[in-house]
């Protein structure tokens, strides 16, 4: 959809507690484009999480409040780095990506449904960032995570230790480019087969 110089970045809401790092990745998004931002969902997504499991309210819906939490992640974002736009359209955050553009990406329209993803807590936003990535047409889709990802891990292997999402391994398999993830430490990169 965009081309091959694109990279989209996922920016755990973990993130939160390391402003300075926070702050860094969301400049280096507006300095690199073009690069399309999935915010995770954070406090947000974890509030989501114990009310579920304080309530038993059924998984389709965690899963469409996980996507408010997502968005509301995105104005944050946005409000500490105004020059990245939010775009609730995928139309939208691609064309701007096309002019060599980045910005955030709201997943609201997917509160609808879509037949490639799951409702429930088995994908979060790192399988997003990757099915994104596919739908663009990125060349390299970068997890910024918190927490420090095994050396060589694969898809599987981020999955079985709790780093990244039970479905990632799937959408991972789908997806051509590069998969890089990165902890807090500097130069942590670490590509993921």
């Amino acid at each position: 959809m965009t081309g091959p110089s694109l990279t989209v970045v996922k920016v755990g809401g973990s993130l939160l507690t390391d402003r300075d790092r926070l702050r860094a990745v969301l400049a280096a998004a507006v300095e690199a484009g073009p690069v399309a931002v999935v915010p995770g969902g954070g406090p947000f997504a974890d509030a989501v999480r114990r009310a579920q499991a304080s309530l038993g309210f059924e998984d389709g819906l965690a899963h469409r409040l996980a996507l408010d939490a997502m968005g509301r992640m995105a104005e944050i974002f946005r409000a500490l780095e105004p020059r990245l736009p939010v775009s609730a359209s995928l139309d939208a955050l691609a064309g701007a990506l096309r002019a060599g553009r980045s910005g955030i990406w709201d997943p609201a329209a997917l509160k609808a449904g879509h037949p490639d993803i799951p409702e429930s807590w088995a994908v979060t936003s790192d399988s997003l960032a990757l099915w994104l990535a596919t739908r663009l047409g990125a060349a390299r889709c970068i997890l910024e995570k918190s927490a420090p990802a095994p050396a060589g891990a694969d898809p599987a292997a981020l999955a079985a230790c709790g780093l990244v999402d039970a479905a990632f391994p799937r959408f991972a398999a789908a997806f051509p480019g590069t998969i890089l993830v990165r902890g807090p430490e500097a130069g942590s990169g670490r590509d993921a087969a």
